[in-house]
């Protein structure tokens, strides 16, 4: 079983991601993007639920530590991280963006005991910066980060950058390499389109302007 594959085309078949290379995208930060993905989606069809579930417990066996504890990362990273916790029957938490206002204003949800070694769940990498910032919280609570999982990656150099600086090794399921080839073979895209979509990957920022706006 070829996981990133499977995967690829399973967020294809459920429409979790969306290639429109003529039509780009505006992500949240402002971007211009040929790919639209939402990981959230897939929740709602248990096959693929599962499908991720079952994926990250086959990656957990290949760790060299095993992880104490799941973490998921606020807010997409909760349900798979549960989820996996629940396969793997050890506990979970997971880790806000930032603090909250009232109450105990915990920035960490759950119990966690300093010494335990975590795994934190996230449901998509692009730059990095939502994981790390987890995975300082973390360290700051006295808690080692095994890794990050991540059901996509889009595979930046600066995400690699991002992970390397904070000495933070990070897998994903699925890629966004596998997901071009997927996308071709079972002709949601063509080849034209393809390269379209390899040239934003290689340059992001600076693609919409120089295939729309010359």
């Amino acid at each position: 079983m070829n996981i990133a594959i499977e995967l690829a085309e399973k967020l294809l078949k459920i429409n979790a991601i969306k290639l429109s290379p003529k039509e780009p995208y505006t992500w949240a930060s402002g971007m211009r993007s040929p790919i639209y993905c939402d990981n959230r989606l897939s929740l709602s069809h248990p096959e693929v639920r599962i499908f991720i579930k079952k994926a990250f417990a086959l990656e957990c066996n290949k760790l060299t530590a095993k992880p104490d504890i799941i973490i998921g990362v606020a807010t997409a990273g909760i349900a798979h991280g549960a989820l996996l916790a629940d396969e793997l029957g050890i506990p979970f938490a997971y880790v806000r963006s930032k603090a909250k206002a009232h109450g105990r204003q915990n920035q960490i949800e759950g119990e966690v005991k300093a010494g335990q070694k975590a795994l934190v769940i996230e449901d998509l990498i692009s730059t990095g910066g939502s994981s790390l910032q987890a995975v300082e919280v973390l360290r700051e609570a006295k808690i080692e980060v095994i890794a990050v999982g991540a059901i996509f990656d889009y595979g930046f150099d600066i995400s690699k950058e991002n992970f390397n600086i904070k000495n933070c090794d990070y897998f994903s399921l699925s890629n966004y390499v596998t997901l071009l080839e997927k996308a071709v073979e079972s002709d949601y895209i063509n080849q034209e389109q393809k390269n379209i979509l390899k040239d934003w990957n290689q340059d992001p920022k600076t693609w919409f302007d120089k295939n729309f706006n010359s």
